[in-house]
């Protein structure tokens, strides 16, 4: 069962709450605050250094996919936005205003976790509107190559992930998972973005990363951490779930189906969400109170 009482209705913050740091990609200092919004806003990015510019988080906004999610509106760009939207998500948060005065998302800890912790902060509240869900109708697949992504009617949101890396910190990894607040919150929202210290110099030439630090990823050596322990030892397949969520969280509404993903990555996971809502015999939008029906 999905919920039922405050469940069925949309969410948003009780009270602003900001938080600060750095843009993993662009270097640039950026301070980021998640304000209340009224019902059927949806999650609105404000540019606050560009005269409050809008951009929806919604998938006709994704603009590049190359190891983080980007959306543009008129020219207007707004980088890394995937662990913000996987913690909204995650948490069921359906309207708020994040006013940001950069171009990137700050990248934190490389987790969820931290925006998740603000928003629990504050705490959520019920909004006097019930919660419209995406409910997957029919079995839709996208390729590349060996990778693939696909989604499927289910009786809630679950996802079956697996990677497979030549790394003996990493391997094959699988995670299978019903996506609810508390397993989110508990299995998920810990887990780190990773990248590889043999790849760090050609990714800062092509200007990537700039600041990326041992603070905010887990960075692998030809066999090894270089940075601590993790904090879990699948946390890998743990951040490709939480970025899966990030990114099908661009669909606007919340999910009712069962996903399966192979070794994808943003690419796979924005081409997805655009399936999902450019189709809609594959999907359709319902009130929680009418999904048995």
């Amino acid at each position: 069962m999905l919920g039922g009482g405050e469940a069925l209705l949309q969410h948003t913050i009780v009270k602003s709450v900001s938080t600060e740091g750095v843009g993993l990609h662009s270097g640039c200092r950026v301070r980021l605050t998640l304000r209340p919004a009224p019902v059927d806003t949806g999650i609105v990015f404000r540019r606050v250094d560009l005269q409050n510019f809008t951009i929806q988080a919604l998938r006709q906004h994704v603009s590049r996919v190359v190891l983080a999610t980007t959306l543009m509106k008129r020219g207007v760009m707004l980088s890394t936005v995937e662990h913000l939207m996987s913690a909204l998500y995650g948490l069921g948060i359906d309207n708020l205003f994040i006013d940001i005065d950069s171009l990137e998302v700050p990248i934190l800890d490389g987790s969820a976790r931290p925006f998740v912790e603000l928003v629990l902060g504050v705490g959520t509240v019920p909004q006097n509107k019930e919660r419209t869900y995406l409910r997957i109708d029919q079995e839709v697949e996208l390729r590349d190559g060996e990778k693939f992504i696909r989604v499927r009617p289910a009786a809630e949101l679950r996802i079956c992930y697996q990677i497979d890396f030549a790394h003996p910190m990493i391997g094959k990894q699988k995670l299978d998972l019903v996506v609810t607040p508390d397993s989110y919150t508990q299995e998920i929202a810990f887990a780190r973005t990773f990248g590889f210290l043999s790849e760090v110099e050609q990714l800062r030439k092509s200007n990537l990363i700039r600041g990326g630090s041992l603070d905010n990823a887990v960075v692998l050596t030809e066999d090894g951490v270089l940075n601590g322990e993790l904090r879990a030892r699948d946390e890998f397949v743990r951040h490709k779930v939480l970025d899966l969520i990030g990114d099908i969280a661009l669909c606007g509404y919340p999910l009712i189906g069962k996903i399966e993903a192979y070794k994808a990555g943003h690419a796979l996971h924005t081409d997805l969400a655009t399936e999902l809502v450019r189709h809609p015999e594959i999907s359709s939008r319902i009130a929680e109170s009418n999904l048995a029906a």
